[in-house]
């Protein structure tokens, strides 16, 4: 009766080693996904997600806790079997024994599961906060009518868009990239802009006297500045720059969405948000404050072909003229592009015709060698 009860307690004492191997083993990895989940919760300072990562290992601590309770309880009801009774199966010592490491694996592996998505999705949530502090609100992405494979630029949405420059934008901000010439067969004739060119006056020289002079501008010039140099501008408007507005579609994130939605999207701030003298608040502009006014307003500017100036077809057209600015070849390059497909799709079927039909032959045929004659 001793040597089955000291061979009942060395089983129940190998049982108890080998559920603690596995259970410790299940522990490191929960552990391990916790501790993940803390790293991103310090890296990007979110004390919501450290007051959650608290409260995980308290709900572990509880679960392991009742899985010890549950263990010593089942031992001592097997103890106490195996002084009672003659003899104890090995069979119900050993499922026994596998339904208590099964038990105690499921829980924490949907423990660890649970830690890591958890962890996971507060990571991508921080991520998309910061990516909003620095590009401020994502906006919607809109249909340009440009942007198709085969799509060409609206040329009279980019003349009423010029228009808008010229009498909106053009007191604060240059072109210093453009020249009155690009603009001859896409949104002016020729006439036309040499005579837009020559209401501007131009400082040149030196002349033969060595002086400066002042002529009427012409195709090849670029479009006037509003200030001489950076430091007039910022005194201008307050400390800030206006950028130049050549390659601004390409400069900024999400660059013709961000424009438009810059553009339109002004507004008064929220409850609870401050906006200090001299700053405007406008959701996509990071940080929220902008120094630029609302500028686009109903019945701001005239169309020359009857065109309803309402706020967003005005914001439409500027955002198509600064991006045939930022990208003049575009229409060139896609049609060039489609070209080259025509042309290198004959060629593949060309290559395919003599791979089939002439190079097959060669490549099947066999050579007998008759070394007997």
């Amino acid at each position: 009766m001793s040597l089955l009860s000291s061979a009942t307690a060395t089983n129940t004492v190998h049982c108890h080693s080998f559920i603690s191997l596995k259970n410790n083993g299940l522990l490191f990895l929960s552990l391990f996904s916790l501790l993940e989940y803390i790293y991103f919760s310090f890296t990007f300072s979110s004390l919501s997600s450290f007051i959650f990562t608290g409260l995980a290992q308290k709900i572990r601590t509880g679960t392991q806790g009742y899985g010890k309770l549950s263990f010593l309880s089942r031992l001592a009801r097997q103890t106490h079997d195996a002084k009672t009774l003659p003899a104890l199966p090995c069979q119900i010592m050993k499922q026994d024994r596998d339904r208590l490491g099964s038990t105690g694996n499921n829980s924490l592996r949907w423990l660890a599961l649970f830690g890591a998505g958890v962890s996971g999705l507060l990571g991508f949530a921080t991520i998309a906060y910061s990516d909003e502090a620095e590009h401020g609100l994502e906006v919607p992405n809109y249909p340009w009518p440009h942007e198709g494979i085969l799509s060409s630029y609206d040329h009279a949405s980019i003349r009423r868009g010029h228009q808008v420059y010229q009498q909106v934008c053009a007191s604060c901000h240059s072109m210093s990239l453009i020249s009155y010439r690009d603009l001859v067969g896409v949104a002016y004739t020729e006439e036309e802009t040499k005579a837009m060119a020559a209401e501007m006056e131009v400082v040149d020289g030196p002349n033969d006297e060595g002086e400066k002079f002042t002529r009427p501008g012409k195709l090849s010039d670029r479009f006037p500045q509003p200030y001489e140099n950076e430091q007039a501008a910022r005194f201008a408007n307050g400390g800030a720059y206006p950028p130049d507005l050549s390659l601004i579609t390409k400069a900024r994130h999400n660059g013709q969405n961000y424009v438009f939605g810059l553009l339109t999207g002004y507004h008064d701030p929220p409850a609870g948000v401050s906006i200090r003298e001299g700053l405007h608040y406008n959701p996509y502009f990071p940080g929220g404050a902008i120094a630029m006014p609302k500028m686009l307003n109903d019945g701001a500017v005239e169309y020359e072909d009857g065109t309803p100036a309402t706020e967003a077809q005005m914001g439409k057209d500027v955002v198509t003229f600064l991006a045939w600015a930022a990208e003049p070849e575009m229409e060139e390059r896609k049609l060039m592009g489609f070209k080259w497909i025509f042309v290198l799709s004959l060629a593949l079927l060309q290559a395919a015709y003599y791979r089939r039909l002439k190079w097959s032959v060669l490549k099947s045929r066999k050579l007998v060698l008759d070394v007997v004659n």
